[in-house]
């Protein structure tokens, strides 16, 4: 289990110095006996419900990463503790290693889709992602600094970060605490006065609580959420009329109708609308939608590859669901269907798969492209409901 800090060492820190920490998780006999439902924590401290098949497949995702730890674990004793800054995405990693998981070559592209190990996962991140590079450019003390400049200030971002932080993964043992609220509250009003076009936008609380979770101290999550806002995602995703957000929809039903127009032909024909799924996908980058491991197994490619793997994840949950969909006959029945599945979704490598081998390569470049097509009418709509909620707060005041 891991907590953000300040950067002093805590629990989660001294967790981090052993692989062992992924355990095996142990139903009673009488659960797997009658298949019941069984409640754990997962390695990010939240609650889990799920069966025993469930169990069992995340014992075998376990199994898994610690396999792929020991191949990471050996590249840094082989190459250096930095080894993949000098690698590129299409550069071939010789190796002699005795691993099943390493036989003739791999690509670093390669090893990211098959998940860096928990351990690694935080210094990994600050390093490919940007984030050493965003922070080498002001002084040390630029985070403290931001923080003091900002105590007792209050604005309407600050006015919704602290109503949003007690509905940010309620329940957690950390998160849900007030030093968990205190460090959320500290990130998020840090980076309203750092961009104000973006200011605080719901949803980032989400985003900024499982960066807590992951990096290993507070000031490393402010960057991650600096980098991923500024130069990973697209820049308007979170302004103050979600503009980007209305893009990315309008976009992905396009592509939903080129990668799956069965899909596409049915849900139209239902007048499903795909925004009551993906808005909250985009918004959050699965981080409420997905199991936490399922969801860090994303970020890994997102902070390498881009705002396009969102896309490719995306299009995957529609894709490995096209059969039962089809049978679908009204709008909930879509919505049961996608939420069922999304939030047993345990198995990392069941949704990347199809989201990479099935659906297709999609660059960030096609579909910056495709966004600018949309942008006009988007736009043009926003403008249309100001136009229209201002003249209906003109005849109330009349």
């Amino acid at each position: 289990m891991m907590y953000g800090s300040s950067g002093t060492q805590s629990k989660r820190d001294l967790a981090y110095e052993h692989q062992a920490q992924i355990s095996i998780l142990r139903p009673s006999i009488r659960a797997r006996r009658a298949n019941m439902t069984v409640k754990f924590q997962d390695l990010y401290g939240f609650v889990v419900e799920g069966n025993v098949d469930d169990v069992n497949v995340l014992n075998e995702v376990r199994e898994k990463a610690r396999q792929q730890g020991r191949v990471w674990w050996a590249l840094e004793a082989n190459k250096g503790a930095n080894w993949y800054l000098a690698t590129h995405a299409s550069s071939v990693l010789k190796s002699s290693l005795k691993f099943s998981a390493l036989v003739n070559a791999v690509t670093l592209k390669r090893l990211i889709k098959k998940g860096i190990p928990l351990n690694l996962r935080p210094k990994v991140w600050f390093s490919l992602s940007g984030a050493a590079k965003k922070k080498s450019t002001v002084p040390d003390s630029y985070y403290n600094d931001l923080i003091s400049a900002v105590v007792d200030k209050d604005t309407a971002a600050t006015k919704q970060i602290d109503h949003d932080l007690p509905r940010t993964f309620p329940g957690h043992p950390w998160l849900d605490t007030p030093e968990g609220h205190a460090a959320l509250r500290r990130v998020l009003v840090a980076y309203s006065f750092r961009d104000s076009d973006v200011g605080y936008c719901q949803g980032l609380n989400y985003v900024a609580a499982l960066l807590l979770l992951v990096m290993k101290t507070e000031e490393d999550a402010f960057w991650m959420l600096a980098v991923l806002l500024e130069n990973v995602l697209f820049n308007d995703c979170y302004t103050n009329n979600l503009s980007g957000c209305h893009v990315d929809q309008r976009v992905f039903r396009d592509i939903l109708t080129k990668k799956c127009p069965r899909i596409a032909a049915h849900l139209e024909a239902l007048e499903f609308d795909v925004s009551l799924v993906c808005t909250e996908w985009f918004i959050c980058l699965f981080s409420k939608s997905l199991p936490s491991e399922t969801t860090l197994r994303v970020w890994d490619i997102l902070f390498y590859e881009g705002a396009n793997v969102l896309f490719n994840v995306a299009l995957a949950i529609f894709k490995m669901n096209e059969e039962e969909l089809l049978m679908a006959h009204q709008v909930g029945d879509v919505i049961n269907i996608i939420q069922r599945t999304t939030h047993r979704l345990f198995d990392p490598d069941e949704l990347l798969m199809v989201a990479f081998d099935k659906i297709g390569l999609m660059t960030t470049t096609t579909l910056s492209k495709q966004r600018k097509k949309q942008e006009p009418a988007v736009m043009a709509e926003l403008d249309q409901r100001l136009r229209r909620l201002n003249s209906v707060n003109v005849d109330e005041q009349e």
